[in-house]
């Protein structure tokens, strides 16, 4: 059975739904929010366990985090929506468009990984298996410069500080439980079966979801146009989720005169 999840909507236009990452919550879109509702009505939610969300009834999975979705898209009442996520919400779009493709109209893929090698998965998976060994809190600050780029770590303390905090105040199990989903979960194998169009976008000096694997995932994909953000690492909402926003305001737009998959676009 699914779980519910708080959620809210605002703006006004066709819908969107966003979904965040991993010991995120419906506020790390914020900076994205005021450019995204002028176009469309958004939906964010909590995941569960996340935010203001409940904590989950049983063990969280890909295939729960996509009823949890499909949840709040019934709730909502929209029948038909535009989808887009960040991390392991890049990941939940598109099983969600796998699973329920006619409800979805397009498909955001934000810093999201897909065709790792060994040793790319050897690294996530080291990172979940230090946290569960030593301590989230522990292990946490070895992330810092993954998500952030230098100059926004000198230049905002306080938003890197808070970030790190979200993540040690959500509940450790529902932590290490998504953050294990989101390492092991490989899409490669039936990313090609999703029909909707789709926005592969990423940051330039992403370690764990770099444009390597996005243009792995941009080819695969039957409908794709790929982004890739210069300079910019893992946490592109928090850094430049107006960036973000605009890209994808303008792929969606574009979607009645797409014409078969996108080009590569370096900005």
């Amino acid at each position: 059975m699914e779980n519910a999840c708080s959620f809210s909507i605002t703006g006004q236009g066709p819908p969107l739904f966003l979904i965040h990452g991993i010991g995120a919550s419906r506020q790390t879109w914020h900076k994205a929010i005021p450019a995204l509702t002028a176009h469309f009505t958004v939906v964010t939610y909590d995941l569960c366990g996340h935010g203001t969300s409940p904590l989950p009834v049983s063990r969280l999975t890909l295939d729960s985090l996509v009823e949890d979705l499909e949840w709040v898209r019934q709730e909502s009442g929209f029948p038909q929506a535009h989808f887009a996520g960040h991390s392991l919400g890049g990941m939940i779009g598109p099983a969600y468009a796998l699973k329920y493709p006619q409800r979805v109209l397009s498909v955001g893929l934000l810093s999201t990984a897909a065709f790792r090698t060994p040793n790319d998965s050897a690294k996530v998976g080291a990172v979940v298996s230090a946290m569960e060994k030593d301590g989230i809190a522990d292990v946490l600050p070895t992330l810092t410069d993954r998500w952030f780029t230098d100059d926004f770590i000198s230049d905002y303390p306080d938003v890197v500080e808070q970030r790190l905090q979200q993540v040690i105040d959500t509940d450790p199990d529902v932590f290490l439980n998504v953050f294990r989903i989101y390492a092991t979960t490989e899409m490669a194998p039936w990313l090609h079966k999703v029909m909707a169009p789709c926005l592969v976008l990423t940051g330039e000096n992403d370690g764990g979801c770099n444009p390597r694997l996005n243009r792995q995932i941009h080819a695969a994909l039957t409908d794709s146009a790929l982004v890739i953000l210069p300079g910019y690492k893992h946490s592109l909402l928090l850094e430049a989720g107006d960036i973000v926003a605009d890209h994808l305001i303008g792929f969606i737009q574009s979607l009645d005169t797409l014409k078969g998959p996108g080009e590569l676009v370096d900005r």
